[in-house]
This record gives structure tokens, sequence and C-alpha cells, in this order.
């Protein structure tokens, strides 16, 4: 029987090649399961196997990890805790998968945490900012389309930043309005353009007079010969600055960040009728539960229009 040290590496080359879970999930796995093991064979004079692993043995691991210390000379937080309990959990799917007996995951459940606070703009704050642009232009005619069209982009689509960064020219079809991008997991998705983000890219587009693969790109530097690299493509510290920018220059006092505008699309969806797994779909949610944190803030919303617009008889 194989020890759980070396099940944990098969789970790991697993997840990479079966599963094609991201490098960055990979390595969370891997960390929070070796702290699992850890704290598991302390004080044991060989590894342990699957069938050593019961409720009790788990239970003093989720104590053990409530009172840890981090290097900052605080505790692990909630969340953290929960991440390494997720990883566990996947761990014994993995076991039972195999035919191999320990303690069902079923058995391990989350702790109970407060609903994470989603933070969106109001339809009133969007139309400020994505005019923002227009209304604050650059002294630079192409910079100023180019941050009109990110915007406009951002919130038409709803795409990470880092989707959003990694865009090229030669995979945005204008005509259709939409395009493929490969979210997190190595997953492609559609995503749709309105007709206003379409004609704002096009617009930006004819303006640029380089060859630059990529999207989005800043203007400063740019050399003859050497205009077709990857140093031109905006990273995501540009498109941060540049959307908290213009949030302030038209005075919305919320901290706006890309991801932001990323809730409002989904919120916005949601407020207006679209189906909770159509928005799922569209935010390239692996899964529903991810999206449900959505229906909270919807239907509080939606109970202050209730209240706003419903009037007694």
């Amino acid at each position: 029987m194989a020890s759980v040290n070396d099940l944990v590496n098969d789970f790991l080359e697993y997840c990479e090649i079966e599963k094609n879970h991201s490098e960055l999930t990979i390595r969370n796995y891997d960390h929070y399961l070796r702290r699992f093991l850890e704290f598991a064979e302390d004080g044991r004079s060989r590894e342990i196997r699957p069938e050593q692993i019961n409720a009790e043995l788990v239970r003093k691991y989720r104590l053990y990890l409530n009172r840890l210390n981090t290097e900052l000379g605080g505790n692990l937080a909630k969340i953290t805790q929960n991440y390494h309990i997720i990883a566990l959990r996947a761990f014994l799917k993995y076991l039972a998968k195999r035919d191999i007996k320990s303690l069902s995951a079923e058995k391990v459940e989350l702790g109970n945490m407060e609903r994470k606070k989603i933070e969106f703009l109001e339809i009133s704050e969007v139309d400020d900012l994505l005019q923002a642009p227009e209304k604050h232009p650059s002294k630079k005619e192409t910079i100023t389309l180019r941050d009109s069209a990110i915007l406009e982009t951002l919130f038409s689509t709803g795409l990470r930043i880092s989707e959003l960064t990694g865009l090229n020219r030669d995979q945005i079809n204008l005509e259709r309005g939409e395009f493929n991008v490969r979210g997190k997991g190595g997953k492609d998705r559609v995503v749709f353009l309105s007709d206003s983000a379409s004609k704002k890219i096009k617009t930006y587009l004819s303006k640029r007079d380089d060859n630059a693969k990529p999207l989005f790109i800043h203007f400063s530097g740019i050399k003859d010969g050497l205009d077709d690299g990857e140093y031109m493509r905006l990273t995501p510290r540009s498109i941060q600055r540049l959307v908290s920018k213009y949030a302030k220059l038209v005075g919305i006092t919320k901290k706006v960040t890309p991801h932001m505008l990323r809730h409002s699309f989904a919120t916005d969806l949601l407020i207006n009728g679209a189906d909770i797994r159509s928005v799922q779909a569209m935010l390239g949610h692996s899964s529903i539960t991810t999206t449900q944190i959505y229906t909270h803030v919807t239907d509080t919303r939606l109970r202050e229009i209730h209240k706003n617009f419903h009037k007694k008889s």
C-alpha cells in the first residue's frame, strides 16, 4: 500500500494532467496537503497510511489550524483555514475515485464563514466611468481612445484583468462582437462585446500605426522595428491605475477596481433577468457556487427596488 505522501504526489499529477488545474491551484494544494502531512505524522515513527485519516484526526487538524500563528503574529484567516480543508477534501475524493480506503470527503465540512461582501457600481456610476476618458481626454488621442475601449470592454465582458491584458488583436472578431478567451484552469469560453465596446475598440485600432500583437498597449517608448514585441502590452497594474484614475476624476468615492467592473457586469445581468447558469458561463466560473455569491447582492437590490417603487394601495 502506497503511503499518503506518495498518494499526494499522484494526486498533484492527476490535478495537472486530468483535471487541468492551473499551476497556482496545484501549488496551493501541494502547500496545504504538505502541512496536513506534517501535522498528521508528527510524533509517528512511520508515514501515515490512508486508512489512518479519520474524523478525529481531521478534528484535531482543524483545531491546530485555528490556533496556528502566522509569520505576522496573527492567526490564520478563516478563509485560509477553509482552503486547507478544501484541498484535503479534494485529496480524499481522489482516494475514493481510486477505491483506496480512507475518510469520506463528505464527512469533512467547511467551517462557517461570513458571506463575502460584493462591491459593485450602480448603473449611473458605470455610465459616468465609461464617459470619463472623453470628459477628461489625454493629450494623446490614442490614449483617450484606448482607455475608453478598455473601460467599455471590462464592463461589456466581465473579463478578469489577466484575461483583458492577455488579449491580442487577431483574436477579436469585431464584426460578430465576440471572441474566445482562456480563463482559469485553461478553460476556454466565448465572450461577447456590446455594440458600444466593439465600436470603441474599432475606433481605437484605426488610430494605431504599429504592428504590435497585443490589443491594449502603452504608447511610450515605441521605436521603429521594435513595435511588435510583448514589452508594449499593458500590465494588470497599469489597468488598475487607469480604472482608479478615471473613477476619481468623475467623483466616484468607492475604491473602484477592474474586478469591481466584473462584479458590476454580473450584477447587472442578474438584476435584468439573466439566469444564473448563463451568468456562470459568461464569467467562466467552474462551479455555480461561485456565481451564487451574486444572488445575495441582487436579492437585496431587488428588495430595495420593491420598497422604493411598490406603493401600498
